[in-house]
């Protein structure tokens, strides 16, 4: 039992690890005209940028930062409902992981 509970607690360590390297990786996409989209690795949004023609110079910069925030909610609530969905199967049931 102790063993199985070490191999835990290094899997997660292994996984917090990868986690902070995959931060310090940033994306970036430009394909969609007027919009440029900066993202980590670990799938959090850095930056959104929208072409100045596109809206006022003071709607602009709130826009930005408004969208970034949306975003990156959005994900943390999909991750956690994935992650109560994986939960409720028994399937992944590893204390300290969720």
């Amino acid at each position: 039992m102790f063993d199985q509970v070490k191999k835990l607690m290094e899997l997660k360590k292994q996984a917090d690890a990868l986690k902070k390297e995959l931060e310090k990786v940033v994306v970036e996409y430009n394909e969609v005209r007027g919009i440029k989209i900066k993202l980590n690795g670990a799938q959090m949004f850095q930056s959104v940028e929208i072409e100045d023609s596109w809206l006022t110079p003071q709607q602009k910069v709130r826009f930005q930062t408004e969208l970034v925030k949306a975003l990156n909610m959005s994900i943390r609530k999909s991750q956690k409902e994935g992650a109560m969905q994986m939960q409720k199967s028994g399937n992944f049931n590893i204390p300290g992981l969720m």
